[in-house]
């Protein structure tokens, strides 16, 4: 049976007229069909399988068809859960092509149990979490990946297997949030639906601690600037549980930004371009350039 981590597959994905049609026929907007094309020709996108907790995990590799030398490399943890936020090719050819843009391998993992994955989804496990951090060993098979600068950026239930993943390795050289889970308990206050949700992947009351990142933000790696990003208009998930976690890691020393934007939603759809553009920059300022980390202690007039 191959290593945990072991590349099995890699399958490069192409706009053909077939996918052009099927584009055309949920009715994607040109001007996004366009936006797609133009980044199919920077970056080279590929569909991959890898060996994950001794079962198959479907997922994505994104890189530059420029630039030379090994490249800095980025996590991208989706959001939702299930079938609910499994990656799609247009997320393929937008999101994660637009970050390999930026001179980044980029990797993602539908998880265990989604998007034709073998396992089960345990919602922020061991499981999940393994298929997260087994996607190092699949970049380091990867000639233009500089695995001593790998970053992490994760959405909604991504931002929580990025706080998961930071609390249990030192490898990760900055992270970036958006509408990141962080408590379940204020999740279970403002949407009392979700526990159905929880309960469908095998997550009970119990669990709830071990997948809030407030409950154990101490933990995290203490050389990883995190940056976190939230809305106050998000109902998905509250800005409550960014703003409680920021607390938890100014008490416990841990460099990090929250920005929070006004009016915004989940996605922070309304500032699309700032949230962009912040993101890069932090980005390549502590993965690519390794600039040092800011200084904590109290200091200045």
């Amino acid at each position: 049976m191959p290593k945990d981590g072991t590349l099995l597959e890699k399958t490069e994905i192409k706009i053909t007229k077939e996918l052009l049609d099927i584009w055309k026929a949920k009715k994607v907007s040109p001007e996004e069909i366009k936006r797609w094309t133009a980044n199919a020709k920077e970056v080279i996108l590929y569909k991959i399988v890898y060996q994950s907790n001794g079962h198959r995990v479907n997922g994505f590799l994104c890189e530059p068809r420029h630039g030379k030398g090994k490249l800095p490399c980025i996590i991208w943890n989706r959001g939702g859960s299930g079938d609910f936020g499994v990656i799609k090719i247009g997320t393929v050819f937008g999101s994660l092509a637009m970050m390999a843009e930026w001179g980044y391998v980029i990797v993602a993992s539908q998880y265990s149990g989604n998007g034709g994955s073998e396992g089960e989804d345990d919602l922020g496990g061991e499981e999940t979490l393994n298929d997260v951090l087994n996607l190092k060993k699949v970049l380091e098979q990867n000639g233009k990946a500089d695995i001593s600068r790998i970053g992490m950026f994760g959405v909604s239930r991504g931002g929580m297997m990025t706080y998961l993943a930071l609390a249990k390795v030192k490898w990760i050289k900055a992270a970036v949030t958006v509408a990141g889970l962080a408590d379940l308990s204020v999740q279970m206050k403002k949407r009392k639906e979700m526990v159905k949700t929880y309960a469908h992947f095998g997550v009970k009351k119990k669990d709830f601690k071990s997948r809030s990142a407030v409950e154990w933000a101490h933990k995290f790696c203490k050389k990883t600037p995190v940056l976190m990003m939230h809305g106050t208009a998000d109902w998905r998930v509250t800005v409550k549980e960014s703003l409680n976690l920021s607390g938890k890691l100014y008490e416990a020393k841990i460099p990090h930004r929250l920005v929070v934007f006004e009016g915004a939603d989940h996605s922070i759809t309304e500032f699309r371009a700032e949230r962009r553009a912040m993101t890069r920059e932090w980005f390549d300022r502590f993965v690519r350039d390794g600039a040092p980390l800011p200084n904590l202690r109290p200091h200045g007039g």
